[in-house]
């Protein structure tokens, strides 16, 4: 696998993302985007704030990677998380892997979503037309 490319940033820019990952040995490209959605729990979202503990949250994203890594034949991988208020359809994670074959690139993009979600330090505050409520997203 080529170096990972690992960031917290203060924007997504998914334009760029394919060409990160484009590989001459990958028959296969996943991406996934988060992005902020209007509504949750019956309620209506303004925004979202993403706060992290930088420098634990990039050696958890390294982690996943080396997980995933020992599971799937990974080419190149993006792994970005993005901080600060976030508006509705606005991306706040991105995860790209580029793999020879579409199965270990569906499966590797899957674990690695879902694994940040899980283990990595990123809180988010959702914030409602009538209410804010800081949300245990992440541990």
């Amino acid at each position: 696998m080529k170096k990972p490319i690992i960031e917290i940033v203060d924007a997504i820019d998914t334009a760029k993302v394919y060409e990160e990952l484009s590989d001459a040995k990958s028959g296969g490209i996943c991406v996934f985007v988060g992005t902020v959605r209007d509504f949750t729990n019956n309620e209506t979202v303004v925004s979202l704030e993403f706060e992290a503990y930088k420098t634990m949250a990039l050696k958890e994203m390294a982690k996943i990677i080396d997980q995933a890594a020992a599971k799937w034949p990974l080419n190149k991988v993006v792994m970005r998380h993005a901080v600060g208020v976030k508006k509705v359809q606005e991306a706040v994670v991105v995860i790209g892997v580029s793999t020879a074959h579409r199965d270990a690139c569906f499966e590797a993009c899957r674990f690695m979503i879902d694994t940040l979600k899980d283990t990595v330090p990123i809180w988010k505050k959702e914030m409602f037309k009538n209410k804010t409520v800081w949300v245990s997203a992440h541990p």
